[in-house]
């Protein structure tokens, strides 16, 4: 049971609809703290104690502000399968490319500026630092241009290398031990909680302020 002194931290997640997110959300409920997913369908996660859904856009400022507002801090997830645009927008959820990522990153500095919100994660292909320019140029130039946005903001942003996801994993997959996992699921399901338990750490103990880190797991 949590000691009644022990602070809750309420969590804003964008990207919660992937393998990562579902870990993430299982890890921090299983620490009994307050997650608030950002959808575009409210009812695409079922409910459970200590989560909640509400319909946001990380392609709008204003709208990021309204989702974020009393919250601890912000995990967002830009190698997310697709990010919420808001519910009843004129385009879908989107599968963010690089400049879709360096606009979403732009809008949730704004906005989390506004409401005085200091602590962000943002997950990404940021591996593409450490590499050769011609692996993937485009990628590398938002890469950039996203850490020179970070460090121009007041946050205390953590950068994290994503882990990849595995389709078929579901916060069930990790709110629970099973022994029928799906051939295949077990190893990706190991790796991806334990990264989601080292960004929980992050948060918890204040680690790596304005870093770039990488869990090897």
């Amino acid at each position: 049971m949590k000691n009644a002194e022990t602070p809750v931290l309420k969590l804003v997640l964008y990207g919660a609809i992937s393998s990562f997110g579902s870990a993430l959300m299982a890890e921090f409920l299983r620490r009994q703290h307050e997650v608030i997913a950002i959808l575009d369908d409210l009812n695409a996660l079922a409910p459970r104690p200590g989560l909640r859904t509400k319909v946001g856009s990380l392609f709008d400022a204003e709208r990021v502000s309204q989702s974020v507002a009393g919250c601890s801090a912000v995990i967002c997830l830009l190698d997310a399968h697709v990010l919420p645009v808001g519910g009843g927008a004129t385009r879908p959820a989107i599968a963010p490319g690089p400049v879709d990522q360096i606009s979403a990153t732009r809008n949730l500095i704004q906005g989390m500026q506004r409401m005085g919100i200091k602590r962000l994660v943002l997950a990404g292909n940021f591996a593409v630092l450490d590499q050769a320019p011609e692996t993937d140029e485009s990628q590398q130039n938002a890469a950039q241009t996203i850490v020179e946005l970070l460090r121009d903001s007041d946050l205390d942003w953590t950068l994290v290398n994503a882990p990849q996801g595995v389709l078929g994993l579901s916060i069930e997959h990790f709110s629970q031990i099973s022994d029928t996992l799906e051939p295949g699921l077990a190893k990706p399901l190991e790796r991806l909680g334990r990264v989601a338990a080292g960004i929980a750490d992050e948060l918890l103990l204040n680690l790596h302020v304005r870093e770039h880190v990488n869990f090897v797991c």
